[in-house]
C-alpha cells in the first residue's frame, strides 16, 4: 500500500503539473530576489523596494475578478498555456534590456507589472484546475504537496539566485534562466489528458457571473474571515521587501546571505507542509489557522530584533513555517466549499486577499523603513499581525469555531484524474 503521504501524485496531470512547476516557480523565485536586489543597486531607496509591491498588486486588483471568471468559461488549460507564455516574454524582455544595459527602475516595473498581470489570469486558472485533475479526498493533500512544491521552489530559487548574482553573471542571467523556465509548464499542459469539466451553467463573461461570486463569498463566513486574517497579518507582518537592507546594512552579509534569508521562510515552509500533507484534518482548523497566523506575527518580531545572521535565520524559518499551516487550511476549505462553477471567481477574490495584503504591506513597510527604520518597521509590522489575530478571534466566531461541517458535499469525482491513477 502506498502512503497517503503523496497520494495526489498518482495521478498523471497532477503529477505532469507538478514538476513542471517546480521549475518554473524556481526561476520565478530566483527573478523575485533578483528584482528586489536590482532595484535597491539602483536607488538604495526603501520606498522603491516598497513600490515592487505595490506594481504587482495592481494587475491583481485590476485584472484578477476577470481572470477568475476567464477561469470559470473558458479551458483553464489554454489559459495557462497563454499566461505562461505572456510571463516568459516578460521575463525574456527583462533580460534582454538587463544585458544591453539599458535597464531602469522604470523599465523593471513595467515588466514586474505585465507579468503580474498575467499572473491575475493564471493562478485561477491553475489553482482551479486541481480539483478536476484529483480525487476530491486527495485534494487536501494535492495542497499541501503544492505547498511543499512552492517552498522548495523558493529555497533553490533564493539561495540559488544569491549565488548567481553575486558570482555567476548576475541579474540577467537570472532573468534568462526565469524566461526559460516557464517552458516546463507548457511543455506540461500540453501533455495533459483531457480534463473532464463540470456542465456549467454559464460559459459567459459578465458581470451578472461577477456578482454570483461575490454572492457566494457573503453567504460564506468562514471563508470571508479566513480571507480577512489573511489580509490584514500579511499587511502589518511583511518583513520580506526589507530583506535587502538587512543583508547589506544591518547584518553585512552581501548577496548570498541576502539569498539564504530569502530561502529562510520556505525551509520552514518545507517542514510545517510536510507535516500538513501527512495530517491535513483537525478538530478545529480555524483554531489552528488563527494559531499558526499568530505564530508568524511573533517569528516576524523576533526576526526583527535579532542582529545576528543564523539567529536571523532561524526566526525567519519560524514566519513561513506559521504561513504554510495556514496556507493550506485555507485553499482546502475554500476549495472544497466551493461549486466547480464558481472556483475561478472564488480563487480571483482570494488572490485580491492574499496577494493585496503582502504587496501593499510591502509599500508600508518601505515607507516606515524609510522613516524611523528597517528593524521598527519590522518589528511594529509583527505587532500589527498579533493584533490582527486578536481581533479575528475576538469578532470572527464562524472562523474560530469552524470544524468542517459547513464544507458542500462532494461533486462527482473528475473522471480524467481517476482514469489517470496508476
Amino acid at each position: 500500500m502506498r502512503s497517503d503521504t503523496f497520494a495526489a501524485l498518482r495521478y498523471r496531470d497532477f503529477r505532469l503539473l507538478y514538476f513542471g512547476q517546480l521549475i518554473s516557480q524556481s526561476g520565478t523565485q530566483m527573478q523575485r530576489i533578483a528584482i528586489a536586489w536590482h532595484v535597491y543597486l539602483l536607488t538604495h531607496d526603501a520606498i522603491a523596494l516598497g513600490l515592487i509591491g505595490v506594481v504587482r498588486v495592481l494587475p491583481v486588483l485590476l485584472f484578477s475578478l476577470f481572470g477568475g471568471m476567464v477561469a470559470d468559461a473558458q479551458d483553464r488549460r489554454r489559459v495557462m498555456l497563454v499566461t505562461q507564455s505572456t510571463m516568459a516574454l516578460a521575463a525574456a524582455l527583462l533580460a534582454f534590456a538587463t544585458f544591453a544595459d539599458f535597464v531602469n527602475v522604470p523599465l523593471i516595473y513595467t515588466l514586474v507589472f505585465a507579468s503580474a498581470a498575467a499572473a491575475s489570469f493564471d493562478g485561477p486558472a491553475r489553482q482551479s484546475l486541481v480539483p478536476n485533475i484529483v480525487p476530491h479526498k486527495h485534494v487536501a493533500n494535492a495542497f499541501s504537496l503544492n505547498s511543499i512544491m512552492g517552498e522548495v521552489a523558493r529555497v533553490v530559487g533564493a539561495s540559488v539566485g544569491g549565488v548567481v548574482i553575486s558570482s555567476l553573471g548576475g541579474v540577467a542571467v537570472v532573468y534568462a534562466f526565469n524566461a526559460v523556465s516557464f517552458l516546463a509548464v507548457i511543455v506540461a499542459v500540453l501533455g495533459m489528458k483531457t480534463v473532464v469539466r463540470a456542465k456549467l451553467p454559464t460559459r459567459t463573461i459578465s458581470l451578472q457571473a461577477l456578482r454570483d461570486g461575490f454572492h457566494y463569498l457573503r453567504q460564506s463566513p468562514v471563508i470571508m474571515g479566513a480571507m480577512l486574517m489573511d489580509f490584514f497579518a500579511t499587511f502589518f507582518g511583511s518583513a520580506t521587501t526589507l530583506l535587502p537592507i538587512y543583508a547589506s546594512d544591518i547584518l553585512h552579509v552581501g548577496a548570498q546571505g541576502y539569498g539564504l534569508l530569502a530561502a529562510a521562510p520556505s525551509v520552514g515552509s518545507i517542514l510545517s507542509g510536510g507535516f500538513m500533507s501527512v495530517r491535513s484534518h483537525f478538530r478545529w482548523p480555524g483554531r489552528v489557522m488563527l494559531g499558526a497566523t499568530a505564530l508568524y506575527g511573533i517569528a516576524t518580531i523576533l526576526f526583527g530584533l535579532s542582529s545576528l545572521f543564523w539567529l536571523s535565520l532561524f526566526f525567519f524559518a519560524f514566519t513561513g513555517a506559521g504561513d504554510t499551516v495556514s496556507m493550506i487550511l485555507r485553499q482546502t476549505i475554500r476549495q472544497l466549499a466551493t461549486p466547480d462553477r464558481l472556483r475561478g471567481r472564488m480563487t480571483a477574490i482570494n488572490m485580491m486577499f492574499a496577494m493585496g495584503g503582502p504587496q501593499l504591506g510591502d509599500l508600508e513597510a518601505g515607507i516606515v523603513a524609510n522613516l524611523l527604520g528597517a528593524p521598527f518597521a519590522v518589528i511594529t509590522g509583527g505587532l500589527g499581525c498579533l493584533l490582527a489575530v486578536a481581533l479575528i478571534w475576538r469578532l470572527a466566531r464562524p472562523l474560530r469555531d469552524y470544524d468542517g461541517s459547513h464544507l458542500r458535499e462532494p461533486e462527482p469525482e473528475p473522471a480524467a484524474a481517476i482514469a489517470a491513477a496508476d
